[in-house]
Order: C-alpha cells, then sequence, then structure tokens
C-alpha cells in the first residue's frame, strides 16, 4: 500500500505545470514545463535587457498555460551564482510570481544547471564556470550524476587550479567562464566545451526532482547565491 501511494505522488508530481526562470548571466530565458516536457522555451541573448523582457516572457508563458486549461503549481528558479543585477531581476519576478499566486519557489543551482545541459561523454569530473570579471570565475566540481564535489567558490584560476583533479581524471570544463581559462588550464585531460549556457529549458528535471522532494526555498527570507557583495562601476565616459 505505502509503495502505491508513494508511485501515484510520483505519477501526480511529475506532471506539475511551472514555469522556469533564468537569469544568472548575459542570456535571460524562461520556459513552461509540463511535468518534464518543455511547451515554450523564450530566450533573449540582448545583455542588459533582463527586467523589461523577463517579465514579458512570463506573460505570454502564463497565458499560455491558461489556453491549455493548466494553473501553474510552483516557479522554478536559477538562483546562482551570477550577475548581480540579473539575480536580483530574476528572484524578485519569482518571489512576485509565487507570494501572488500562493504557490512555492523552487530553487536551483546554476553551475548544476550548467552541468546537467554537458552532453553526455566519457568525463570523471565536469567543472562549471561562470564569468566573474579578470581570471576569476563562479565554480565547482560535479559528477556525471550531477552530484556536487565540495563547496561553490569564487575562484582565481592560474595554472595551478585544479592540478590534482587532472592528473588522473578527465575534466569537462563549460561556461561562459571557461573560455578564458584555455590558456592557463593546460592538461591533456582538460576539455572545453563551448556554448554551454544555462537556460530555463534544461531545468525540467532538476525542477521536478525538487519538488517531489518538498525542497522548497522560503519566499520570505530567500536570497540568490550572490558570492561576492555587489560591485558599482562607472561609465568611462562619465564628466562627473
Amino acid at each position: 500500500m505505502d509503495f502505491l501511494f508513494i508511485a501515484l505522488c510520483f505519477l501526480y508530481t511529475t506532471k506539475m505545470t511551472f514555469i522556469a526562470l533564468e537569469s544568472s548571466t548575459d542570456v535571460c530565458s524562461a520556459t513552461l514545463f509540463i511535468g518534464e516536457n518543455c511547451i515554450s522555451s523564450l530566450v533573449e541573448q540582448g545583455g542588459a535587457n533582463h527586467a523589461k523582457q523577463l517579465p514579458l516572457f512570463v506573460e505570454q508563458l502564463i497565458s499560455l498555460a491558461s489556453e491549455k486549461g493548466a494553473t501553474l503549481d510552483f516557479i522554478c528558479l536559477s538562483q546562482g551564482p551570477g550577475s548581480y543585477t540579473g539575480l536580483r531581476i530574476g528572484t524578485a519576478l519569482a518571489k512576485g510570481l509565487c507570494y501572488g499566486l500562493n504557490i512555492p519557489l523552487v530553487a536551483i543551482d546554476t553551475l548544476q544547471l550548467l552541468a546537467c545541459s554537458v552532453p553526455a561523454q566519457q568525463y570523471d569530473l565536469i567543472c562549471p564556470m561562470i564569468d566573474a570579471r579578470r581570471m576569476e570565475v563562479y565554480t565547482a566540481l560535479y559528477t556525471t550524476d550531477l552530484q556536487r564535489i565540495g563547496d561553490i567558490q569564487a575562484l582565481v584560476v592560474n595554472n595551478e587550479s585544479f592540478k590534482q583533479e587532472l592528473t588522473d581524471k578527465r575534466v569537462c570544463f563549460c561556461g561562459n567562464g571557461a573560455e578564458k581559462c584555455k590558456k592557463v588550464i593546460s592538461s591533456n585531460n582538460a576539455v572545453f566545451l563551448d556554448n554551454i549556457i544555462p537556460l530555463a529549458e534544461n531545468m525540467g528535471r532538476l525542477a521536478i526532482e525538487k519538488y517531489n522532494e518538498r525542497d522548497f526555498a522560503d519566499i520570505a527570507y530567500f536570497d540568490p547565491l550572490y558570492l561576492k557583495e555587489f560591485q558599482a562601476t562607472v561609465a568611462k565616459n562619465k564628466i562627473f
């Protein structure tokens, strides 16, 4: 009886309708899911247009869900690390939706999202990297079944970085921070994959797993994973 109840619960929760939001880099995206099925995915690669574009995406996806007779069961958010401004925009929108619709928030590790976007190949470890200016990246190591090894960190990459892991393991480096590390990390065991970016359309399985586990973020107190304090910059052409 207990097994039957668990099986029925699993079948039910995998049919949940939700919107996934990703805004941690210069690409923002939103996707409507019913279960793990991607119904519609919207992507903007314009750079600093998240505040305008992401709410429009959500409006379109909610309208589409309504057309299909579905109501949202939860919101899934890529929680960082990444761009301070982008993360703030995504978090504010996700919290507003959850409060307004009285639905839970599921928060996904952005680096894990990158790791799960790597095509299945023969790697021992996956090392997603998000650009954090100069030679610094936000990064962590993951096994091929997406288990994180150690803490997420802001790391200044040099020729000693990941030297121990690369001694006897084939490591896949990906993300917008990996490109600048190619000349620094030199090993036959290092593989660099281009064009791996965090996208909402890849959040389905991770979101469903967390929802089934009832691993919800506290909407009132949730903050993105910034890792570093916000650093304001002044335009070079500003006179005063």
